[in-house]
């Protein structure tokens, strides 16, 4: 389960300071459904990446990373994120969450779902309108650089928030929320976004949570192409499940404490010390999160080369340590020999172009565990 609570100076750097349990393996939907597609890479894409082309006999596949950030809208922490990725030739997916795109004075224009009060947000929204105009324009420079954009959603209602949350919501609810997400970014775009209207391709539910075969098919129905919400034991590679690829969160070894825990910032701090603010150990949580996601690439690396999601919240939690060790390993991992850190969009188009008995074989390969 993960966690972001919003605040009005900024909208990410706060979590439940309550116990949390750990999301849970879910089972798949019980529908594959037909695959979904994204447009081909263009030819400056195929210049810039040579790694995008069809497998030839032998070869196996990048090590693909895909590093993705929860809510998205801090300066702060792009600012730090831009120019390591432009030096290490990567690219990365904000996963925004509308109400951050909503001045607190416009909150009444959010009417969440499943008979939620117009104007709640359990992460609160966006700030002044002034914040909103200065938000559109450096998430300008992050689309401009190459990074995606995907969704959060909006106001974030997990098991622990306000009810109903969303592992309670129909399919009627998922529609209307993705309805309200993109009549929110529809309004940015008015005032400058420069997010194509088709860029939103995939996203990442709150807290992990929400009843898949009723989800599922709401996304489906609003264009997105995958999901990765969802948790798996090891890394493993994405498959269809009710017409959406799945990016599985891989459930890892943690070699500092040899526990399993889901690779997800929250979820390695509670494990670590049940989220509790101790910032003087924040070089000791920095290293074993640091260590964890080596031996996690590592491992697919020489196993089934699968891609590894790495979720995160743009966040100061315990003194920064595990925005600090994402930003270690972005820097260390993204110009490692045969490993591209890629966009979800990037991995779909680099998969459109194999053959499919090639990835129906890297599927059967045993989950890459560190």
């Amino acid at each position: 389960m993960v966690v972001t609570l919003g605040s009005h100076e900024d909208p990410e750097n706060q979590a439940d300071s309550g116990p949390l349990p750990m999301a849970p393996r879910l089972p798949a939907p019980k529908d594959v459904g037909p695959t979904p597609t994204v447009p081909a890479p263009t030819p400056e894409q195929l210049q810039k990446q040579p790694w995008m082309h069809k497998l030839g006999p032998g070869e196996k596949p990048p090590q693909f990373v895909l590093f993705s950030f929860d809510g998205a809208v801090s300066k702060q922490h792009w600012d730090k994120v831009l120019p390591i990725a432009k030096a290490k030739n990567a690219h990365v997916t904000g996963l925004l969450s509308g109400v951050y795109m909503l001045a607190d004075q416009d909150g009444n224009q959010y009417q969440p779902p499943a008979g939620l009060k117009r104007g709640l947000s359990d992460i609160s929204f966006g700030g002044t309108r002034q914040d909103i105009a200065a938000r559109i324009s450096y998430l300008n420079q992050v689309i401009a650089d190459g990074h995606e954009i995907g969704t959060h959603y909006n106001g974030h209602f997990c098991t622990s928030g306000s009810q109903p949350s969303v592992d309670k919501w129909d399919t009627a609810a998922w529609n209307a929320e993705l309805d309200q997400f993109k009549q929110i970014v529809d309004k940015a775009r008015a005032a400058g976004f420069t997010l194509p209207a088709d860029a939103v391709r995939g996203g990442r539910t709150p807290c992990l949570e929400g009843n898949w075969d009723q989800a599922f098919p709401a996304m489906a129905s609003h264009g997105l192409v995958y999901d990765t919400s969802k948790v798996a034991l090891g890394v493993q590679w994405p498959s269809v499940q009710n017409g959406l690829y799945e990016f599985p969160m891989p459930e890892v070894r943690v070699p500092g404490l040899g526990k399993q825990v889901v690779m997800m910032d929250f979820n390695l701090w509670y494990s670590l010390n049940q989220a509790k603010d101790e910032p003087a150990r924040a070089a000791e949580f920095t290293q074993i999160v640091f260590d964890t996601y080596k031996s996690v690439h590592l491992a697919a690396l020489n196993g089934n080369r699968a891609p590894i999601v790495v979720g995160n919240h743009f966040n100061e939690w315990n003194g920064s340590a595990f925005s600090t060790a994402m930003e270690q390993f972005l820097e260390y991992v993204c110009d490692k020999p045969e490993t591209v850190c890629a966009t979800y969009t990037e991995v779909i188009q680099w998969m459109q172009l194999q053959d499919p008995a090639v990835l129906d074989q890297l599927r059967r390969m045993p989950a890459a565990r560190n």
